[in-house]
């Protein structure tokens, strides 16, 4: 509190004096103005809201438009003054806002999740006055009359309270300066004094009853946003963005256009929304995002809102001179009153009634206004009387009995109101009211101050008189001892009505019933019941459960429907030739997908041009079989143990032992002649390599050979190349030493330790030989390594080692060891956590950690693992593959992967790792099964490797209950964090829950893992399994961060050799990289540590040399010398030594960061010092500083590198500007280079000999004297070019590489790849593959030069291409969005954040910077920010991780589908079990607080709307449109807005009318979609521009008004829901809600008494609100709700009501508060994309998902409409086949390959889909069969996925040969009983209505790709 009081006693330093008559006089005018009179003018918007591009930098220059408009349209200085009461000085003039308008419009904005997409539990500032802005105009407080205090507070406490109970972290700052912008538009000057003065109340609560924790203030006062003490605060606090207010209020149905722009008029901008927008600028200049407090809602536990993205250049500096009132002089010295009256009042404040806060400024303002000059009138004294008898009842009454109707009373009251509310406002800003109610100690109640309400009645004479009726009691006693304080002796007496003449019920008390849906449905089910027995509800069970009057003859359609006969169905002719060309087609598609697999699964494994091995799996039976028959020393297992059988077995088993012992001689003598020829050929391969120049070459050589040697070989040789590595480091060391450079070669040095430390590890197999030359090395360079001792003798080394030198040659290591090795040898150490060798695992030994997986695994235990980015999680997965697959042949092991791409990895690291051998045809190892496309059967596979929507439909179809779904033993989530996204979350969470076996969740990223694991293990004890977690904290190779800073001046003429950066680690050594140490990012102390800060072992000993340079500090010692490396270390350093070393120092930092003395800061300083330079955090253009970047990279062998830029279209930008650069760089150096010039001629001379030589007559050739060309030319023979040029060739030893020579391809110092990985003949294959497939050819010439891009948006196969070129080492440059994040193998020396993002999250960064330093890979990974600003990097280094919060998982449609699943499987074992273990769950989701029974009463009213919905009928079996619903899960609530539509008969009379207008029918169709589906809201403010935009564009931007027709159904709807829902929270309050609500939610302030004796006037009185919040009902508000948003924010406290799982959606715009964006219904009236994104504000890297989606919805209706028609028979697995038109270009693109393929004679049957590769000759891969999952196919579906009547697939997929493609959707054949009747075709119209909608929109989409 002592920041807080300090900050308040600077702002109250003005004095403090009121003018009361003038404040009186300002009353009356005011009460006698008409309401129009406003406080404010307003503003006409002038510009378009055109968005400008996505420019790349993290800048926007934009340039001033011009102004223009007529100024007398803005308020004048004289209407400021007079109107506002600000002074004349404060107004913004005319062209200042014009700029603020047309700025804002164009600032970019996301709408995201605050928590889990964006912020996490980083902390952020809230402007204080902006919640009280949203709070005074929310619609249900009654500010004006009826002055609310308290509802106002309690408003303001729930906001706050929803962000904590999301795990929000924020600061609240209010600003003397802003207090005007808290106050609504249109409020006259009393009315601006009640809300300055609730504003004053607010704050006081808040930092007295919220802000407890004086330490740790959340609530914070500051003079104005320039102050110093601002200032300090957001340095000390390190805010991660801010959220304020834009002055914007929500739009009214009435001006939104019914015919979109039309009709548009321009609105107003009112003058305090440029201010607001003002205060928006500034914190966007100082480099914070803004984050939009109005149209922020809250869904389930996400915070959906908009962020406006910050760029320090391109906003402008607008005037920050704020309006400030006038007359708020003070006349009395209050704190001279205050000093007066308090010692009198001293003695009653603390007695037998002690006095509250409230009553105390209540006697203090009445003792000044009895100093007025009117305080002798009779009037005057009544009105003090009333004043205290309201303010006793605000101390007795009960809180229920509060609620009155509103009064109307004279002026005579309003007028000394006013006085009253002046005067208390300035006691509570008075810095002497603080200091004397710290002194007095009395409890802060001023949040109830008043109540109008109350005090109208009150002198209206509605509250009796209780001094008359109940003298005695204890109002009576209070009151009196009140009128003795402010020295009334005896209250006068006093009429009641005296001139008061009306009274008056106001609306908001409306008690009227709601809106009825009869009584509680019947239904019983024998599954449900068993849960749902608790709740107990009346039920009529005569109700009738009939359809509504709109919706009968739909429903009579319905039964008409499913009572004609069956669809006569032709069947195809069997062997036709069109069948048999199908076969044929799908043959060619299996084998291209086989390809490339393979090569995919290649390029993970490192198996290129050697094969795959995977091993041979089998069942522990038939292992046990072979076992008994294997002899020792063959197969390694003893004979099986018997008792022996007699003398002939004797004789028999003698024979056999014999025969072994011969066999193992014949393997022992094998093996000697293997090891010599092993031996002979590395002996020629040293030579070889010796005779290269440099040292470093022979040492890469010598690595590469050692890391391509098998097991057998490297056995062999490994110690031998060993010490031939170490020659030649030593050989650089020794250059080093004898120029007097030992600093540069630290890192050889570092190198040779390294080398030598593991042959000392593993002294016992090395001979003596190679033990004396590690031996001298040790000795000459000093190292901390015991004398070896060798026992082996061994062969003379094949070379000459360096050492011994002569004695003049110093090699000594020049620093002390423990400093040696932490500064430079860090990387090198062993990183082995307790690992031992363990027979489960193979390749290596295993952690501690990772033993204990494997145990658990062992004990089919559930697991959730933890642990960072290549620690080693990878192998976890691939052991419970096996273990299924030697279990048995029938049990399945599911793995679930949040994306497509790594879907696809994880299946070819499978294909890799492991083949079997099935019984029975048709089985598979393993299958994919996505939207996309399967591969192999999925009911048929052991591993199926998925996506989550895809398992959660295959766990949910009852064709799989009895069946597939019994069999799943496993389930692996991987990167199961992934539960708290916004837009899958929810399908992981139900996943997790529905689960019917153990399951293992793998995450590198958990913020609060403690909460998720106990979560977990209480839904896995639900289900009787063991819930294991497994933790480990650290990474296996450690992170070097810096801030790169370009150059000013960079001429780019190719890339240099980089052979001078061998041994080099980390960037420290290029000027442009700035390092950045962790401890360098604790830029705010007071959040202290994050949990998962490392510090590699140089990062410890910088810290540890600053904190010891400075261990002395105000005369004190902070540090001991217990933590010296050489006290704290061990002789030779670990990784586990420098961990726990590194805990103690960060404990002392810790420490220190409390303690302000400490000298924390000056070691900050310190450390801060690299990065803090005059150009820190200026912004960098992407397009311009990227290839500097990457040139520098290169130089210090930092390639290859990730660089991660959040925004799709950004990607695309970046690699253009770099390839262009690359080319353009090419071009200069080829016109001025007369060597290259020289070249291509001679190449022309060469190609025209050539030529010349295919015409002439053929030649008897050579053999020896034939030549073959790299790049596969024709044979030619050495005479076909001149003699000169063959001895110029032979003299330039160029002969070979001319004619390799091709001039048109890059040079490569002008590109990035590395040619040595891949053959031109590969990459010219890629290149065929991919341009078949429409890849652009700028991305080719990208990838020419080693250069890719990916993100979700790229074509499929070339974002694999992308991925195995990059993993093959070719490509050294990829430029990718988050997707290449999440567990996709990518290995980088170097990880590059370019550009900052609102999606570069605490969570994405340490994805996306886990993919450098991969295991294996590199010991040390770089961490680059570019064109960052530096706080911003130090915010993003030091966050936290987000919490994960669920979602509530029973929603409406699950509810129905798994009544479905219980139904349709009849009563299946799986379903009953799925359904009792969700049912069953203590805590339903993570982060939930609701009861059990809660719950329950939710699911009961969620089956009772599905009953109203004639969706269920009283069994619980699915009625009428269920499946279309389910179908449509993944688009609830909409599905069900959907529903409503279809049922209530309004797309049949729309549809009518196709025939006559087409096109009409097919818009209004459209437009009612874009209002169901894929709504996207605008900021409110997007309101202000509508007029402008239709000016200046044919677009719709704003979705025009839904047809009245559809608009009343879905009110209809909405209100029959609201019913059923108020209906769910009575019954539960009336069951479990016993007592009152009396305590504000957050700060448990506890409001009124318990004397119910005090009588109010029935006609005044309100009933008691039952289900509404007793705070809400003050405002005159009983049990009636209007809509499902009122009933979900106002329902009293104790009742879970979440409003996104109340299946509605809000009918716009009579229900929303923001617009609707119209880009779904523009696109179909346009098929502009350009103007999606230049009018709708629509990024061009999202238009082609959201039109996607949309096409899904659509082609998920056609379908659902077509199998409830019966004219198709698609299962609930077949709607998987179901894909938006996008998704289908892929497959196209794959179709058009495969004709091109089999069009190509040259083309062999294993033809890859990216070029031509013939598959190797031995496959291990197991048969693939492929099901592209295409539009219009049809399929028969067999009973079950399992039925093994045939080997083939139970699907039979027919395909459209792609030469003709078929787009369109076939027209239907008519039923039989439509042709006799032609009248009860309305479904059919609305199913070809949709159809031709459908079609249209797909075409549009097809020319926009086009």
């Amino acid at each position: 509190m002592a920041e807080s009081d300090s900050d308040t006693a600077d702002i109250h330093h003005e004095v403090e004096r009121v003018t009361l008559a003038d404040g009186a006089d300002a009353g009356r005018d005011a009460n006698a103005e008409t309401t129009s009179g406003t406080e404010e003018e307003d503003l006409e918007s002038d510009s378009s809201m055109e968005s400008t591009d996505a420019e790349i930098s993290s800048e926007d220059e934009t340039e001033e438009e011009d102004l223009e408009g007529d100024s007398s349209m803005y308020s004048t200085d004289d209407e400021i003054s007079s109107e506002d009461g600000m002074p004349e000085a404060a107004a913004l003039d005319f062209s200042e806002s014009k700029k603020v308008i047309n700025w804002y419009k164009k600032v970019p904005s996301r709408r995201v999740d605050l928590v889990g997409d964006y912020a996490g539990s980083e902390m952020f500032l809230i402007e204080g006055d902006s919640i009280l802005l949203r709070c005074f105009t929310d619609a249900h407080l009654d500010m004006q009359p009826g002055f609310q205090i308290l509802h106002a507070t309690f408003i303001v406490e729930s906001f706050l309270q929803g962000l904590l109970q999301r795990n929000c972290n924020f600061k609240i700052a209010f600003f003397h300066d802003h207090k005007l912008l808290a106050i609504p538009e249109a409020s006259t000057h009393f009315q601006r004094e009640k809300f300055l003065l609730a504003r004053t109340s607010i704050i006081r609560h808040l930092r007295i009853n919220f802000d407890k924790d004086s330490a740790n203030s959340i609530v914070h006062e500051f003079p104005s946003l320039e102050s110093p003490m601002f200032k300090e605060f957001l340095q000390q606090h390190g805010m991660y963005f801010v959220m304020c207010h834009d002055g914007a209020k929500r739009a009214s149905p009435r001006e939104i256009p019914s015919g979109g722009l039309a009709n548009a008029t321009q609105k107003r901008v009112p003058r305090k929304a440029v201010v607001a927008r003002v205060i928006v600028a500034h914190f966007m200049r100082e480099g914070y995002n803004v984050v939009l407090i109005n149209g922020l809602v809250w869904q389930d536990t996400k915070v959906m809102t908009t962020v406006l993205e910050s760029s320090s250049r391109g906003i402008p500096q607008f005037d920050l001179t704020i309006p400030q009132l006038i007359n708020d002089r003070i006349e009395h010295d209050l704190s001279k009153i205050i000093g007066e009256v308090m010692p009198s009042l001293q003695e009653h404040l603390h007695g037998r009634q002690p006095l509250t806060e409230r009553e105390l400024l209540t006697i203090m303002t009445i003792r000044v206004l009895m100093k007025s000059p009117n305080s002798e009138d009779a009037d005057f004294v009544e009105e003090v009387v009333l004043m205290l008898r309201h303010t006793v009842l605000l101390r007795y009454l009960p809180l229920q009995n509060r609620s009155v109707g509103l009064i109307e009373v004279g002026d005579s009251m309003e007028d000394f109101l006013h006085e009253f509310v002046v005067v208390a406002r300035q006691f509570l800003e008075s810095v002497g009211w603080d200091d004397a109610l710290k002194e007095a100690q009395l409890s802060c109640d001023v949040a109830d101050l008043l109540d109008g309400r109350l005090l109208r009645a009150c002198y209206g004479g509605a509250v009796e008189d209780f001094l008359e009726f109940q003298p005695d009691g204890a109002p009576a006693a209070m009151l009196k001892f009140l009128l003795q304080l402010v020295g009334l002796e005896a209250a006068p007496s006093i009429k009641p009505m005296r001139k008061r003449t009306s009274r008056k019920r106001d609306s908001r008390g409306n008690t009227d019933s709601p809106p009825s849906v009869g009584p509680i449905l019947p239904f019983s089910n024998r599954v449900f019941d068993n849960h749902l027995k608790s709740i107990r509800l009346p039920v009529d069970k005569f109700a009738a459960n009939n359809p509504s009057a709109g919706s009968g003859k739909i429903f009579k359609e319905i039964t008409h429907w499913h009572n004609s006969k069956k669809l006569h169905v032709r069947p195809r002719p069997s062997n036709s030739p069109s069948d048999k060309r199908r076969e044929g087609w799908e043959r060619k598609r299996n084998q291209m997908f086989l390809t490339d697999m393979h090569k995919y699964a290649e390029s993970l494994n490192n198996a290129i041009g050697i094969g795959l091995e995977p091993e041979l799996v089998g069942t522990v039976k038939s292992v046990q079989e072979s076992h008994a028959e294997a002899p020792e020393g063959i197969q390694g297992k003893h004979p099986k143990k018997g008792i022996s059988g007699g003398k002939k077995t004797q004789q028999k088993n003698s024979k056999k032992t014999e025969m072994y012992k011969t066999i193992a001689a014949k393997q022992a003598k094998q093996e000697d002649e293997n090891a010599e020829k092993t031996m002979d050929a590395w002996r020629k391969k040293c030579r070889a390599i010796n005779d290269e120049k440099e040292p470093s070459t022979r040492y890469v050589l010598a690595e590469d050979y050692l890391k391509g040697l098998n097991a057998s070989k490297r056995k062999v040789l490994w110690a031998e190349i060993e010490i031939f590595m170490i020659n030649a480091l030593l050989t650089l060391w020794i250059e080093c030493c004898r120029n007097n450079k030992k600093d540069a070669g630290s890192g050889v040095a570092a190198l040779i330790f390294d080398r030598i430390r593991y042959l000392a590890q593993h002294s016992e197999a090395i001979n003596k030989i190679i033990t004396s030359k590690v031996n001298e090395t040790v000795k000459a360079l000093g190292l901390p390594i015991r004398r070896l001792q060798g026992t082996v003798n061994g062969r003379e080394l094949p070379f000459e080692f360096v050492l011994p030198l002569g004695k003049s040659d110093d090699l000594s290591i020049p620093l002390p060891s423990p400093e040696f090795q932490l500064t430079h040898c860090g990387p090198y150490m062993d990183r082995n956590v307790g690992a031992l060798p363990d027979k489960r695992v193979s390749r290596f030994d295993p952690d501690e950690w990772q033993r204990k997986v494997l145990d658990a695994i062992d004990a089919n235990s559930s697991l959730l693992v933890i642990a960072p980015t290549s620690s080693g999680k990878t192998f976890i997965s691939f052991y419970a593959m096996k273990q299924i697959l030697q279990e048995d042949d029938d049990g399945v092991l599911v793995y679930v992967a949040p994306t497509k791409a790594l879907v696809n990895q994880i299946a070819a690291e499978i294909q890799a790792r492991f083949k079997k051998d099935f019984p029975h045809a048709g089985k598979s190892v393993w299958a994919i099964h996505t939207r996309d496309y399967r591969i192999n059967n999925p009911s048929k596979c052991q591993i199926l490797v998925t996506v989550p929507h895809v398992l959660q439909i295959m766990l949910l179809a009852p064709i799989n209950a009895k069946t597939w779904s019994k069999r799943v033993r496993r389930i692996i989530f991987d990167e199961v964090h992934a539960i708290g996204q916004a837009d899958d979350g929810l399908v992981w969470e139900q996943l997790l829950l529905l689960a019917p076996c153990p399951i293992i969740a793998l995450s590198a990223t958990i913020g609060n893992p403690k909460a998720f694991n106990d979560w977990l293990q209480a839904t896995q004890q639900a289900m009787n399994h063991k819930m294991v977690m497994i933790s480990h904290n650290y990474r296996y190779s450690d992170l070097r961060k810096f801030i790169y800073r370009a150059p000013k001046k960079f001429e780019f003429q190719g890339l240099r050799d980089n052979a001078a950066a061998f041994s080099r680690l980390g960037l420290d050594e290029a000027p442009e990289f700035a390092f950045l140490h962790p401890a360098a990012s604790l830029i705010n102390k007071s959040r202290g540590l994050p949990d998962d800060l490392h510090l590699e072992p140089r990062d410890c000993l910088l810290l540890w040399q600053a904190m010891k340079r400075h261990q002395f500090h105000n005369g004190r010692r902070w540090i001991g010398d217990e933590l010296h490396p050489s006290e704290a270390l061990p002789e030779i350093i670990r990784k586990i030594d420098v961990i726990e070393w590194g805990k103690k120092l960060t404990e002392v930092l810790q420490l220190w960061m409390t303690e302000s003395d400490s000298p924390f800061d000056v070691v900050f300083g310190e450390i801060s010092e690299p990065i803090m330079t005059d150009d820190a955090g200026k912004p960098q253009k992407l397009s311009e500083t990227t290839l500097p970047l990457l040139n520098s990279l290169h130089e210090q062998d930092a390639l290859p590198a990730l660089l991660f830029n959040y925004n799709r279209y950004g990607c695309e930008m970046i690699a253009k500007a770099v390839l262009t650069q690359l080319q353009h760089a090419e071009a200069e150096y080829k016109e001025s280079n007369k060597n290259w010039q020289r070249k291509v001629k001679e190449k022309e001379q060469q190609e025209k000999a050539k030529a010349k030589a295919a015409k002439a007559p053929p030649q008897k050739k050579s053999k020896d004297r034939k030549r073959r060309g790299s790049d596969g030319d024709d044979d030619f023979e050495d005479n076909s070019t001149s003699r000169s040029q063959l001895e110029r060739d032979a003299a330039t030893g160029d002969l070979d590489s001319l004619l390799s020579f091709d001039p048109n391809a890059p040079i490569e110092k002008f590109s990035f790849a590395n040619n040595k990985k891949l053959s031109r003949e590969e990459l010219d294959g890629y290149f065929k593959g991919l341009r078949k497939r429409g890849v652009g050819d700028w991305l080719l010439e990208a990838l020419e030069r080693g250069i890719g891009v990916h993100h979700a948006g790229m074509n499929r196969a070339y974002r694999q291409v992308v991925e195995m070129l990059f993993r093959r080492g070719f490509l050294r440059v990829v430029i990718a969005t988050g997707t290449l994040a999440l567990g996709i193998n990518a290995p980088a020396k170097t990880t590059v954040f370019a550009g900052d993002s609102v999606f570069l999250t605490a969570l994405n960064f340490r994805q996306a910077s886990g993919r450098s330093g991969r295991r294996g890979f590199d010991v040390l990974g770089n961490v680059v920010f570019q064109g960052i600003p530096t706080d911003r990097v130090l915010r993003l280094v030091s966050s936290s991780l987000p919490d994960l919060n669920g979602h509530f998982p029973i929603t409406t449609t699950l509810v129905l589908r798994l009544f479905t699943l219980l139904h349709e499987s009849k009563e299946s074992e799986y379903a009953v079990k799925a359904i009792d273990s969700l049912l069953s769950q203590p805590r339903l989701y993570l982060g939930s607080h609701e009861r059990k029974t809660e719950v329950l009463h939710h699911l009961r009213f969620s089956i009772e709307y599905l009953r109203r919905q004639h969706l269920l009928d009283a069994q619980g079996v699915p009625l009428n449109f269920a499946g279309c619903v389910s179908h449509l899960y993944f688009v609830e609530n909409s599905s069900f807005a959907f529903h409503a539509l279809l049922k209530e008969g309004y797309f049949h009379k729309l549809c009518r009318s196709l025939s006559r207008n087409g096109p009409k029918t097919l818009n209004t169709l459209m437009l009612v979609m874009s209002h169901v589906f894929g709504r996207r809201e605008c900021r409110q403010a997007d309101m202000e521009f509508v007029g402008e935009l239709k000016k200046s564009s044919s677009s719709v931007v704003l979705l025009p008004k839904l047809p009245s027709a559809a608009s009343n159904i879905l009110k209809e709807h909405n209100q029959e829901t609201l019913g059923v829902y108020m209906d769910y929270v009575k019954t539960f309050i009336d069951a479990h809600v016993r007592d009152p609500e009396t305590t504000l939610p957050l700060s448990g302030l506890t409001v009124g008494g318990e004397d119910c004796s005090v009588e109010i006037d029935a006609h005044v009185r309100l009933p008691p609100a039952e289900t509404r919040s007793a705070f809400v009902a003050l405002s005159g508000h009983g049990d009636y709700f209007e809509s499902i948003s009122e009933l979900c924010q106002t329902t009293r406290q104790g009742v879970f009501l979440e409003e996104a799982v109340v299946p509605h959606i809000d009918v716009y715009p009579d229900e929303t508060e923001a617009p609707l964006n119209a880009y779904l219904y523009d696109f179909f009236r346009n098929g502009d994309i350009n103007s999606l994104e230049r009018a709708n504000g629509i990024r061009k890297g999202d238009v082609w998902f959201l039109l996607n989606d949309f096409s899904l919805v659509l082609a998920t209706i056609v379908t659902s409409l077509q199998n409830f028609l019966k004219l198709t028979n698609k299962s609930e697995i077949d709607m998987l086949d179901m894909k938006g038109i996008a998704d289908l270009k892929d497959d196209e693109m794959d179709d058009i390959v495969i004709a091109a393929v089999q069009n190509d004679t040259n083309q062999d049957d294993n033809a890859s889909a990216w070029g031509s590769s013939k598959m190797p000759a031995k496959t291990s891969a197991s048969p693939v069969s492929v099901t592209g999952v295409k539009k219009g196919k049809a399929k028969q579906v067999a009973e079950s996925w399992d039925a093994d009547s045939s080997d083939e697939e139970t699907t039979t997929t027919h395909f459209t040969e792609p030469s003709t493609p078929n787009t369109s959707v076939p027209d239907l054949e008519p039923p039989a009983w439509e042709e006799a009747d032609g009248n009860n075709n309305g479904l059919l119209l609305v199913l070809r209505s949709f159809q031709m909608l459908k079609k249209e929109f797909d075409n549009k989409f097809r020319r926009m790709w086009a």
